[in-house]
């Protein structure tokens, strides 16, 4: 009757992995959380309030002096390399739920305008180049574009005005281009915006041309609407699906109930951090077992707004939320793990995520004291181990292994 729980901060690393530097040399001195610490310390003249985070052993894979540096909790501690190429939300996501997302393929919708046309025209779209920049307008509202969010080259988005088309029109059109997209994912956005989307777009890095999703008013508007379509998985060997063939209710809460794949779950989309939240304790708070997944995005928005503070105020309000999480979550078989998918350190100089290890924190409340875990090559460990705590095979997964303490 345990509840697993897997909460993902979104873009929340603590200290660059050896290879970050290979795209941007200077993101190889990345640290989201050092950082933000060190920020926020300075500009509320006060350290961030993170007891629980503190109490679930973050201090003792990130030392920093405004983070604990001991805990009375039994939990495991330890950091994750992860696992996939770059540093990508819906890379880090799949992996962790027991992908095998090694191989990404990296291109600017530039170098695919024809085919990407040729497909839209074939299923009976009016398609023009805005400008003649390596962007597509389709029936003269929806753009197609790289991702500037995300590493040059990883994602393409589909992006609308809801005042002009139906969300369904908008994904309509994102399946189309997904069939001939080499990309990981093809990103359908649709939202309220302050003004005609091509005055909000802008050149991205290494070539990429695209919308300034965040200046649009899309985040703030209220009404967004997202669905992300994937290269092809197989999404029966990942979590989700593997825990609702053994009869274990899944929900998935936030973005990941836009990115995870699970016919049987209960999905809870929110933005809100307070939302989330809420979804996360109402299904702890339901009888019997379950497969909570739950992701907190408002992080991974500051750092992509390279807003420390709002980064910081996050994480406060995250970590009042964590409490009540751990004070529910008391039964023996009962998990908490904390996480993240990559970095996103607003303090580096640029809007893109980082290349990071991220934190391995779990509380076992039946375990008798604190456990050091040693490094995980890959976030699909991270899965694996929930896996086992909910009593099931890790190997019905495509990828990853339990971290065994050291």
């Amino acid at each position: 009757m345990s509840k697993t729980v897997i909460v993902v901060i979104d873009g929340f690393g603590i200290g660059a992995m050896p290879d970050a530097g290979a795209l941007r040399p200077g993101d190889i001195a990345a640290d989201t959380c050092g950082h933000i610490l060190d920020h926020c310390r300075k500009e509320l003249e006060r350290p961030l309030r993170l007891p629980s985070l503190g109490a679930l052993g973050l201090g003792l894979v990130h030392g920093h002096p405004d983070l604990a540096r001991t805990t009375r909790l039994p939990v495991a501690v330890g950091r994750a390399a992860l696992g996939y190429p770059g540093a990508d939300t819906y890379a880090g996501h799949q992996t962790m739920m027991g992908a095998d997302f090694s191989k990404v393929t990296v291109a600017r919708l530039g170098e695919h305008l024809d085919e990407v046309r040729a497909a839209l025209e074939a299923a009976g779209h009016r398609v023009a180049e805005l400008n003649g920049r390596p962007l597509l307008v389709v029936d003269g509202c929806v753009l197609i574009h790289d991702n500037l969010e995300a590493d040059p080259g990883i994602n393409w988005n589909a992006s609308g005005s809801l005042d002009d088309f139906p969300f369904d029109h908008i994904l309509s059109i994102a399946r189309t281009v997904r069939t001939v997209a080499p990309v990981a994912r093809v990103i359908a956005v649709g939202g309220h915006a302050d003004g005609p989307l091509p005055g909000f777009v802008r050149d991205g890095e290494n070539g990429t041309y695209g919308l300034d999703t965040p200046a649009t008013g899309f985040y703030r508007n209220g009404g967004l609407e997202v669905q992300h379509l994937g290269a092809p998985l197989d999404h029966t060997r990942q979590l989700p699906d593997l825990a609702a063939r053994a009869g274990v209710p899944v929900t998935l809460v936030g973005k990941a109930a836009d990115i995870l794949a699970c016919d049987a779950a209960v999905r809870r989309p929110a933005v809100p951090t307070a939302d989330v939240l809420a979804h996360t304790l109402d299904a702890v708070r339901t009888p019997g077992p379950g497969l909570i997944v739950a992701n907190v995005q408002e992080t991974d928005l500051a750092g992509h707004q390279q807003d420390v503070l709002r980064y910081g105020e996050v994480l406060e309000q995250l970590d009042a939320g964590l409490a009540e999480l751990i004070a529910l979550l008391d039964a023996p078989g009962d998990r908490l793990v904390v996480t993240g998918d990559h970095g996103n350190d607003p303090t580096i100089g640029h809007a893109f995520h980082t290349r990071e290890y991220v934190p391995v924190l779990i509380h076992r409340p039946e375990a008798t004291g604190l456990e050091f875990l040693p490094d995980a090559p890959s976030l699909a460990d991270v899965g694996a181990t929930a896996a086992l705590s909910l009593g099931l095979s890790p190997s019905g997964l495509a990828n990853g292994a339990p971290i065994r303490a050291a």
